[in-house]
């Protein structure tokens, strides 16, 4: 199994910036394909960005718009999303999560088996 845990959320004013980490424990000898996702008030959990194993592929929902971008430090065992120009519909929970499957990078919530605990983003106008 594989232990995640984020880190990084907060307050910040709309246009402001905020680095999410996501420190992966565990059955680390084999690297996974990892995501990014989050969760606002009253709605489902939708897809923000993933990336390969190797850091090489990415994908990212329109919304990100080239705001958002999704790196990997495998010799830390961190997934980090930079996030600028932030706006206050980017108010969510954010939680990373850790594929465990293989396979192309997806952006479907359930080929993601391992979870955070999620972190807290708010964006105010």
């Amino acid at each position: 199994q594989v232990q995640l845990e984020e880190s990084g959320g907060g307050l910040v004013q709309a246009g402001g910036s905020l680095r999410l980490s996501c420190a992966y424990s565990g059955r680390t000898s084999r690297l996974y394909n990892m995501g990014w996702f989050r969760q606002a008030p009253g709605k489902e959990r939708e897809f923000v960005m993933a990336t390969s194993w190797s850091g090489v592929t990415t994908r990212y929902a329109d919304f990100v718009k080239g705001r958002f971008t999704i790196s990997r430090d495998n010799t830390k065992n961190t997934v980090y999303l930079q996030m600028n120009s932030l706006e206050p519909e980017d108010t969510a929970v954010y939680y990373c999560a850790a594929d465990l499957n293989g396979g192309p990078v997806s952006s479907l919530p359930q080929e993601y088996k391992s979870w955070g605990q999620g972190t807290q983003v708010t964006v105010s106008s």
